[in-house]
């Protein structure tokens, strides 16, 4: 198959989305806790940024109607989704309010903390930045919660597990 080159732009959004497809991710949920109650969001743009203090950031897009509470929340907790989670990450994608379906009790910051995950962080919000169409969230890791298991993967637009070779 021959390789192509294109400009990112307006003509190539959907180009330059599948080249970013290539890129496998983990998935996470993110929660906060607002006056109108609990709040969840899908997301797959999660990465550790600082070991010393601990920091980590997400980017949530100015599109979505939860932009602005997660933004401003003072405190979020980040899950890493468990492989037989997809319902759960499914779930927060299309509907943040509804927490109807998810096991889940206040984490010691006041954020929801859903039941079953590999990983969670409970965040105190350190900055945020704007950066174009999304801004950058940048926690301040208070606690880590981890259990054994294996983390659900998001790539070009499908969900999977992942494939151990030695």
């Amino acid at each position: 198959m021959a390789e192509t080159s294109f400009i990112p732009g307006p003509q190539t959004v959907r180009a330059y989305r599948e080249a970013l497809g290539c890129f496998g991710t983990g998935v996470t949920v993110v929660t906060t806790l607002t006056a109108r109650g609990p709040l969840a969001i899908t997301v797959n743009s999660f990465t550790s940024v600082s070991l010393e203090p601990p920091l980590l950031l997400w980017c949530p897009a100015h599109a979505s109607l939860r932009h602005d509470a997660f933004v401003s929340a003072e405190n979020f907790a980040i899950h890493v989704i468990a492989e037989d989670q997809l319902g759960l990450a499914k779930h927060f994608a299309a509907d943040g309010e509804d927490f109807s379906t998810a096991a889940w009790r206040p984490n010691p910051l006041g954020a929801p903390a859903l039941e079953g995950v590999i990983a969670r962080f409970d965040c105190r919000r350190f900055a945020a930045h704007p950066a174009g169409d999304h801004t950058i969230v940048v926690g301040e890791v208070a606690i880590v919660t981890t259990r054994p298991g294996k983390g659900l993967i998001f790539k070009r637009g499908l969900y999977g597990g992942f494939l151990e070779q030695s």
